[in-house]
């Protein structure tokens, strides 16, 4: 008999295989957008300026919005959020290709595109999956939902770009809405809704009230702001770093393949380290070898092989983060409304994310290179690995366990 308020009950990993989908091809439509900009800017006259603006606009209410509708997907169903936010992803889209304008530009691309990716990517996926996969193959299961963001930036990335130079940007832009209906199809894979809580068991699921008075909770909003820091300065602002260097503009843009590609084997692996070590330990571990990889790079001399050989390192650690710290979220809150909780520390990620392109961006121009950066880089590694250290994770109700 299906328990109360689940719904029908989805197999555990068709669920997982339609949750990756959906994040190959929401994500991958995402990281393709800069390939617009030129594109755009001769057609429709919107600038530079007013194209990023409509992508910041985008990032910001990526993250504004998530805890709300990770919320929404706990109440009603994984799948009824992700196909609403497909269709919204889809609109926006088709939105984009007849916008005449900046302001069309900030609407379709940034307001309604900003929506949908809340309900299409990573924090309302996690949620469904931790509802349905058995407790000790968790992190392997994130791990592979999470992969499924780089299989996008390495299969939907060069396929828009063949598509924009063959059809043109418009054409491409409904090619891409076409997608987002396909991901409308496949929220029917991933069904359920969290089931109603077990007074008797102790620690079993805790809202937004018990985790804001967990001191682990915001250690893990900071360490994850941390992680949308580096993500957005390196995605932003390395292939600038690697031409001011004297480096090739091909190895920037194959850099960025490069850490697309490694982390899809990093996020697999981390999940599954999740699954057999604490997971604290391992997310401190990971900060520590980003601050040293990163050490590394800016020691070694600088040309094309060094630039590939940091991109493979840095991406095999790149979103490592995500299976490990929804995981421990849901360690210490359980399951029920993890989408809620994990939406919140996302949207950390993502304000983490504004001041990485952001304040890097702006420490250029004060200072003529990106020193300042890559040293705050390094220094917030080193912090966030240190928060990660004492949090108790053990689960709300139970004894605490010794470190």
């Amino acid at each position: 008999m299906t328990a109360p308020g689940m719904g029908r009950r989805a197999s555990p990993w068709l669920l997982v295989a339609c949750g990756a989908t959906i994040v190959t091809l929401s994500m991958g439509a995402r990281q393709a957008f800069g390939l617009f900009m030129v594109p755009i800017a001769q057609d429709v006259g919107v600038d530079r300026a007013a194209f990023g603006l409509a992508i910041a606009i985008q990032n910001l209410l990526f993250g504004l919005v998530q805890p709300s509708v990770g919320a929404l997907a706990d109440r009603y169903g994984a799948g009824r959020t992700i196909a609403a936010g497909g269709l919204v992803y889809a609109a926006g889209l088709a939105a984009t290709a007849t916008a005449g304008s900046a302001a069309g530009v900030n609407v379709s691309l940034g307001v309604l595109v900003g929506l949908a990716l809340a309900g299409t990517t990573f924090v309302v996926i996690l949620g469904a999956v931790g509802r349905v996969v058995p407790a000790e193959r968790r992190g392997r299961a994130f791990g592979i939902v999470t992969a499924g963001g780089s299989i996008g930036q390495c299969l939907v990335v060069p396929a828009v770009q063949t598509l924009i130079e063959g059809l043109g940007w418009r054409t491409t832009l409904y090619v891409l809405a076409g997608l987002m209906l396909l991901v409308v199809a496949l929220a029917r894979g991933v069904t359920g809704r969290a089931a109603a809580p077990d007074a008797a068991a102790p620690g079993a699921d805790f809202g937004l009230r018990a985790a804001a008075g967990h001191s682990g909770f915001w250690l893990l909003n900071a360490g994850f702001f941390v992680c949308g820091f580096h993500i957005a300065f390196l995605s932003t602002h390395l292939p600038a770093y690697l031409s001011d260097r004297g480096v090739d503009a091909a190895i920037g843009a194959a850099a960025l393949a490069v850490i697309g590609l490694f982390n899809v084997f990093g996020s697999y692996f981390f999940g599954y380290c999740g699954d057999r070590y604490r997971k604290k330990h391992v997310l401190a571990w990971l900060y520590l070898a980003r601050a040293a990889v990163i050490a590394l790079f800016l020691l070694a001399p600088l040309g094309a092989t060094s630039a590939l050989l940091f991109a493979a390192a840095i991406g095999f650690l790149w979103l490592g983060t995500v299976p490990l710290t929804s995981g421990l979220v849901g360690e210490i809150f359980g399951m029920r409304n993890l989408s809620l909780l994990f939406g919140v520390v996302f949207m950390s990620h993502q304000f983490g994310s504004f001041f990485g392109a952001w304040a890097a961006g702006w420490s250029y121009t004060a200072t003529g290179d990106y020193d300042q950066a890559w040293l705050a880089s390094i220094a917030l590694a080193l912090i966030a690995a240190a928060l990660h250290w004492p949090i108790r994770d053990t689960p709300l109700g139970t004894a605490a366990r010794a470190d």
